[in-house]
């Protein structure tokens, strides 16, 4: 399914030795130097590679964990100790993490890394790449994956160092959430005159024009609580330059669904930016690098129903307060959920399950613990900590590892052999754009080319569902919009910090700290630049 430009990008890397770093001053060094290489047309356009392989690091894992299992929309719990991992489930779920959450840290050194790498690449091309019109275009490509990065850290961190020049490996303190806002912001509209403005097969997987504006409409939307100013003007106007491209389109009802499968690529008219994977690319990231989504949120039973030839571990699951927003019975977004009842491919066929009385209770008080029982796998919606409470643990039995209901949305790859799937992630969807201009128009924009936030909403479910078009609509409708759009794609602690609903009670967190609206810089980012100042609260 993947293009000739993304196994280029990917064949690249594979002669390229990459580490990583744990803070922006540290050297993120590659085989790609100045003195051997870039020097054709062919090799300039693949030195991007390192930058994009280094973006879909932990996107399509642990990037996607660290913003879910902090919201209600996700829940890892432990299961008779499996996957407990020292408590970072538990405490991203609580609320309670610290500077020495795995996730945390990952999430730090993945960005950085993005940041790091993007430094020495343009360095290269800066010295290597001839001046022109291709140059100005890479270099624009760059900086805007580096802009993205930059925005994602900003976002996770608040007030974040700012590094730009490779090389430059001075301890340097944090820049105020403000700055970097700014910084991001420049870098982009520098940035948009070089960008190119194609999209399909030929500049798939890359940064072009279009994304750009969609991140530029992404900072804008949350501008108000990043920098205490609104630009919600600026916000439609950047949508406008999307929506005015006439190159993206909403997915019909009848294929939303696709969109998310093993075969999605290119095709899809939804994609303004998406982040590629093929199980049979692979390179020396530290970091997985995979999209390995069915392996947490299908059930470990569901083998059969799905063809599966590996065992999955269905250790996630979501919350009943966010499976609340899937209220309407005429919706597609439903179907991208696994609940109740479980019936093979054909449904019709029950899915059965054989195990023993205690296997499938640990709390069976029977006669008979070893008998065996054969049951219908029926996923229910509560997370219960049966075991243990303290340890976040809900037992090691059938009925624990069946608790929650789960999203399947990004479908389960058969064809793969190493869990890793075929399945893109999209980072910037046409869909966000929609529902991004009518929330701006509710919060105070100026409504522009004839569209209103219901026209717009309405728009958009006129794809999604088969319910008569809404009269009216307001912001609590708009952030139950995107919690059914965007479930599983890693915007919901975005638009729940922006709906000013973080600090709510879901689950087992009733912590409402303010400050959790942002993470704390590692313990490794402190000892390894000790100019960094630990975010309020830590």
């Amino acid at each position: 399914m993947k293009i000739s430009y993304i196994k280029l990008l990917f064949s690249t890397l594979a002669t390229a030795s990459l580490l990583s770093c744990h803070d922006l001053e540290v050297p993120v060094t590659t085989a790609l130097t100045t003195d051997v290489f870039p020097s054709t047309d062919e090799q300039f356009i693949s030195a991007a590679g390192p930058v994009y392989v280094a973006l879909r690091g932990n996107f399509g894992a642990e990037a996607y964990q660290i913003v879910a299992y902090s919201t209600d929309e996700g829940i890892m719990p432990a299961r008779g100790g499996n996957w407990y991992d020292g408590g970072q489930n538990q405490t991203l779920h609580l609320h309670t993490w610290t500077v020495d959450n795995g996730y945390v840290n990952g999430h730090w050194t993945w960005l950085s890394t993005i940041i790091g790498v993007a430094n020495q690449t343009l360095s290269i091309l800066e010295e290597k790449m001839p001046e022109g019109a291709a140059k100005q275009t890479s270099l624009a490509e760059i900086k805007t994956v580096r802009a993205l990065a930059y925005f994602m850290m900003m976002d996770a961190f608040g007030n974040v160092p700012i590094y730009t020049t490779y090389g430059d490996f001075a301890p340097k303190t944090n820049s105020p959430r403000t700055e970097v806002f700014n910084f991001v912001e420049k870098e982009i509209l520098d940035a948009l005159p070089n960008l190119s403005e194609a999209s399909g097969v030929s500049q798939y997987g890359r940064a072009n024009k279009w994304s750009a504006y969609a991140l530029l409409a992404k900072m804008y939307l949350n501008a108000e609580y990043y920098t205490g100013k609104n630009r919600y003007n600026d916000c439609i106007a950047a949508c406008d330059k999307v929506i005015g491209s006439g190159l993206y389109a909403l997915e019909p009802r009848s294929s939303y669904l696709n969109m998310f499968y093993p075969n999605n690529g290119p095709q899809m008219k939804e994609f303004v930016f998406a982040i590629p994977y093929d199980p049979a690319q692979t390179n020396t990231f530290p970091f997985r690098s995979v999209n390995i989504r069915a392996r947490y949120d299908i059930p470990r039973s569901m083998v059969k129903k799905f063809s599966l030839p590996y065992t999955p571990a269905g250790s996630a699951a979501t919350l009943p307060e966010y499976y609340a927003n899937f209220n309407d019975p005429n919706d597609i977004r439903n179907k991208q959920w696994l609940t109740g009842l479980q019936y093979m491919s054909d449904g019709v066929t029950p899915l059965t399950v054989t195990t023993t009385n205690i296997g499938y209770d640990q709390f069976y008080k029977g006669s008979d613990p070893s008998g065996a029982y054969t049951y219908q796998v029926n996923l229910t919606p509560d997370i219960v900590l049966r075991q243990s409470e303290s340890a976040f643990d809900a037992g090691n039995d059938e009925i624990a590892w069946h608790m929650g209901y789960r999203n399947m949305k990004f479908y389960p790859d058969a064809s793969s052999l190493n869990r890793n799937q075929n399945n893109d992630i999209p980072v910037f969807r046409y869909s966000d754009i929609i529902l991004m201009k009518a929330e701006a128009i509710l919060r105070g924009g100026s409504p522009t080319l004839g569209h209103t936030a219901l026209s717009l909403v309405n728009e958009l479910r006129a794809q999604r569902t088969t319910s008569p078009a809404l009269t009216s609509v307001n912001l609590e409708f708009i952030y139950a919009e995107r919690a059914r759009e965007f479930a599983s794609e890693g915007w919901h602690r975005n638009d729940m910090i922006r709906f000013g609903k973080f600090e709510g009670k879901w689950g087992y967190k009733t912590d409402s700290d303010v400050n959790k609206r942002i993470f704390p810089i590692p313990r490794v980012a402190l000892q390894l630049n000790p100019a960094l100042v630990q975010n309020p609260g830590y």
